[in-house]
């Protein structure tokens, strides 16, 4: 009896335990610690549960004891992988071809450079093949921002440089943003603040004419950093209203924006009143980190949003660089102006 009775309550943690992991906002669970992390890796979380399944049933096999216990559970990390892989289906991961540029149209590039590794030739590379008129490059200092957009104005291309330091120790807190010229001239607004520990770069027009641009980059939810982690999305999602692009590195996937939408005329946001750009093109399970594991398997947390006086025409996680030395993957997206 007490062996059953201990089976029935393994069983039951078990299943409560996969439930929260596989949709935890129901239980407004998403940005605790532990759960927020596992949310991110959908399929990694799927792929280490087939491999469990397929680890309990060869139990079940030998051990006859032991068979329904490990049946069951190996039913329950069934289900739970089925849940993962069907929400990244419906969120899509094939990249988003683009349009042919049309009047008023913006390309946005992001990229987290793990503190300049790429170099700033790479950078200004990646920039002038995608046509990039926005370049969010969290991670990277001032210095190799300034040279990344040299050699941007050396290729025609000209842009104007923002950048916000928390510090000079760590690379890891500057956050550069490289702007068009074409765009008008754009000065940095801290009337706001910013992020905690790590800095988000607000943008905005002299003359008032144009997208508020904020290059984004909320600490990551690791230990100690948790409640700075939450600040950080709650101060992006206030920052979305009005004309507004954000991009940058988020350190969140859509998952755990749960109560921080919303809704305008057309509809809720995915953060604050902006819109994911992944998400509109159906590319959404495309993980950006870590460059070490394929797309399929890591967290989508670089993102390109806009507020709905845009709408996304093109989207896409940029693979080549896999090896330029940074840790994520960069990512771009096509935005045109009107509903």
């Amino acid at each position: 009896m007490a062996r059953r009775l201990l089976a029935a309550a393994t069983v039951l943690i078990v299943a409560a335990a996969l439930l929260v992991a596989a949709w935890p906002q129901p239980f407004g669970l998403e940005r605790q610690a532990g759960v927020a992390q596992l949310v991110a890796l959908r399929g990694l979380a799927a792929a280490v549960a087939g491999v469990g399944v397929v680890a309990l049933l060869l139990i079940a096999l030998v051990s006859r004891r032991a068979r329904r216990l490990t049946g069951t559970v190996a039913l329950l990390l069934l289900a739970f992988a089925g849940v993962n892989v069907a929400v990244l289906a419906t969120r899509g991961s094939t990249p988003a071809g683009f349009q042919t540029t049309a009047p008023g149209d913006l390309t946005v590039l992001s990229w987290n450079t793990l503190g300049d590794a790429p170099g700033a030739a790479a950078i200004a590379k990646l920039a002038l093949a995608q046509h990039a008129d926005v370049v969010a490059l969290p991670e990277t200092s001032a210095a190799t921002a300034d040279a990344v957009g040299g050699l941007m104005r050396s290729a025609g291309s000209p842009m104007q440089l923002l950048s916000l330091s928390y510090d000079h120790v760590s690379k890891s807190r500057t956050t550069s943003l490289l702007i068009s010229t074409k765009l008008g001239e754009y000065r940095r607004d801290d009337s706001h603040g910013s992020t905690p520990t790590l800095p988000s770069v607000v943008a905005v027009p002299v003359d008032g004419s144009g997208p508020t641009i904020v290059a984004a980059h909320p600490v990551s939810p690791v230990p100690g950093e948790m409640g700075n982690w939450r600040q950080g999305l709650d101060w992006l999602s206030q920052r979305c209203g009005g004309d507004t692009i954000m991009a940058g590195d988020f350190n969140s996937t859509l998952d755990h924006y749960a109560g921080l939408s919303v809704t305008t005329a057309t509809g809720p946001g995915d953060l604050g009143a902006c819109h994911d750009g992944a998400r509109a093109m159906r590319s959404a399970a495309a993980a950006s980190w870590p460059t070490s594991l394929p797309e399929q398997l890591g967290a989508a947390i670089d993102h390109v949003m806009a507020s709905e006086g845009w709408t996304f025409v093109g989207f896409r996680v940029v693979g080549s660089e896999d090896g330029a030395g940074s840790d994520h993957r960069p990512v771009v997206a096509q935005l045109r102006p009107g509903a």
